[in-house]
């Protein structure tokens, strides 16, 4: 059975947390579609694609941190770890 608020205020704070769930369920979809193609463009062979993706995907879980849906440590985390991945495959160390 659904939650069903009785007082004034509790429908208003029932009305804001279902639109903060989309709004947070919107934002998590971008983050995850944007971590997998850096993931995917770091694992191939183009430098320079993977990088792109890399910014693209660092935006946009610095962004998800803004807005507080992710926490900042929880972003710091993802992408340190995608960073690394990147470095390890595509920099100058790994061209020598």
């Amino acid at each position: 059975m659904p939650h069903i608020p009785v007082h004034p205020s509790a429908e208003k704070r029932h009305r804001q947390s279902l639109k903060r769930r989309d709004r947070n369920r919107a934002i998590k979809t971008r983050v995850h579609s944007a971590v997998k193609q850096a993931v995917k463009a770091i694992e191939g062979n183009d430098a320079n694609g993977a990088e792109q993706e890399l910014r693209q995907a660092t935006r946009v879980l610095y962004k998800a941190a803004g807005k507080g849906t992710l926490h900042r440590n929880t972003v710091a985390r993802k992408v340190a770890r995608l960073s690394r991945a990147y470095h390890q495959k595509h920099g100058a160390a790994a061209k020598s």
